[in-house]
């Protein structure tokens, strides 16, 4: 088959539609590799198991790039969303091997959907091998749950980001899931700056062996399980394990005689690296409702953080096994949206309020704090709180050590750690090489684990061809039916 031209570029908005519409059930629409198409609507999936994808399933820059390019409207709307997968009869819709520009470009957040919008009331869709970045809403891929019968989207595989702006409310996801009995494996997601993964609930949901970076941007939460909304607070059977966190590192030294730590020159931190329960993002605006019945599991967390992992108004979750590794920083101070007659706890690696949780199951490095309200409303330093240094930390410290690099190492504890006192000293001689060893530690953090699994994806794609689903996630699916959320 061959591919459909960007060419001419007035028209090609709706020859792809028309493609999709007039295509049936299974139809791929094959987009031309390393070309760029100016759509100025979004690309809507019309039938069962129809697929956008590149022509050969390239990666890199080699696939072909979606760039959002319609109007946005005085009101503050306009068009934002480049492949919309919700329509009433897309169950198994494939988007694979392709670039999503959401050309924010710097400007304020446009209303209206994600880069790319998929679930809806559907099931078996499959996002992969997609790069989705800089949107101009309020995520770069959002997963919906429709009228709740949504089921068995599987993520996997995708270079997410960056998305949004960290300036006050500019923000926006990496990954916004909401569809249940889904599958969130494998992504790397880099600089988002609301959530890097925000779970709505998404009961029966594995999230698994993602990625996420910040580098140039403050995100307010690694992984986010905090929204009431729209299943109720019901997190039961919803699984998030194993996925790697990497909060800001400093980029230049700010004292030569602690050269373990430094600043960072865009002020990047985590503001929370896994949040649970409602009251952590949005205080008291949903009452006494909780987060209740989910699991979080042998999640690894390195690099500048105000908390490691934050729980408020939950139920009946677990929390187990969760480590720091490498060099880690807790930092942070009030912000100017930090309520008066709140107290903010210290920035540190775990806490929980126990005023509003209960039938809790967690680590014994848990500190009960009186307040865990509002807490992404702290600020990154002005001074007196560094960042630690990135790269593979040696020498004598209390934070745990990894021997592998980003998303793909095996974290081995030393001893838990509850601070950020570990000193990684360099001798006099070392000092020349700082600046290197600085832009190869950060650098390291930022790229290893997207081009060390994309050589294996590579291969992976290469062995498996066409193949749509493994069996891992077939079976993680096929068959569940979807729990309707509370009354």
């Amino acid at each position: 088959m061959s591919c459909v031209s960007p060419d001419p570029a007035n028209t090609v908005t709706d020859r792809l539609n028309q493609a999709l519409s007039g295509g049936g059930n299974g139809f791929v629409l094959s987009l031309c590799p390393g070309q760029q198409y100016l759509i100025t609507q979004p690309l809507l999936l019309a039938a069962p198991n129809q697929e956008i994808s590149t022509q050969g399933y390239p990666l890199g820059n080699n696939r072909a790039t979606l760039v959002v390019n319609g109007p946005i409207f005085p009101n503050g709307t306009g068009h934002t969303t480049a492949v919309d997968g919700t329509c009433n009869n897309c169950s198994g819709v494939k988007l694979r091997n392709v670039q999503i520009n959401g050309t924010r470009n710097g400007a304020g957040p446009t209303g209206g959907g994600a880069n790319i919008e998929f679930g809806g009331g559907n099931s078996g869709q499959l996002v992969e091998y997609v790069h989705s970045f800089d949107p101009r809403s309020w995520s770069c891929l959002h997963i919906a749950e429709g009228p709740f019968t949504c089921s068995g989207v599987v993520i996997r595989n995708n270079d997410i980001g960056p998305c949004g702006s960290d300036a006050f409310q500019e923000w926006a996801d990496g990954i916004s899931l909401s569809c249940a009995n889904s599958i969130v494996r494998d992504n790397v997601i880099s600089d988002p700056t609301d959530g890097g993964i925000v779970v709505f609930g998404a009961p029966g949901s594995l999230i698994q062996n993602n990625t996420i970076i910040v580098q140039n941007a403050t995100c307010l939460g690694g992984i986010n399980m905090v929204d009431y909304e729209p299943w109720s607070g019901n997190y039961t059977s919803t699984i998030v394990r194993d996925n790697f966190i990497y909060g800001g590192f400093a980029s230049d030294i700010q004292d030569e005689s602690d050269e373990s730590k430094g600043q960072n020159k865009e002020d990047a931190i985590i503001k929370i690296g896994i949040a649970v329960g409602p009251r952590t993002w949005f205080g008291d605006r949903y009452l006494k409702n909780v987060s209740f019945s989910g699991t979080v599991l042998s999640n690894h967390l390195t690099g500048a953080f105000g908390y490691a992992m934050a729980i408020t108004s939950a139920r009946n979750f677990t929390m187990q096994n969760n480590v720091l590794f490498g060099n880690t920083s807790f930092i942070g101070s009030r912000g100017p949206n930090c309520t008066t007659f709140d107290t903010t706890p210290t920035p540190q690696p775990f806490v929980v309020d126990y005023n509003n949780t209960e039938s809790l199951t967690l680590q014994s490095d848990f500190v009960q704090i009186p307040d865990g309200d509002s807490l992404t409303c702290i600020l990154p330093p002005d001074g007196g709180d560094y960042w630690p240094f990135g790269g593979n930390p040696t020498g004598n410290n209390n934070n745990n050590t990894t021997t592998g690099g980003g998303g793909g190492g095996s974290p081995t504890p030393n001893n838990p750690s509850n601070g950020d006192d570990g000193k990684d000293r360099l001798s006099g001689g070392a000092k020349a090489g700082i600046a290197i060893g600085v832009i190869l530690g950060v650098a390291l953090i930022a790229i290893a684990a997207y081009f060390i699994r994309k050589a294996a994806l590579k291969r992976e794609l290469q062995a498996r061809g066409n193949k749509q689903l493994s069996s891992e996630d077939e079976d993680r699916w096929e068959g569940k039916g979807v729990t309707n959320p509370p009354s």
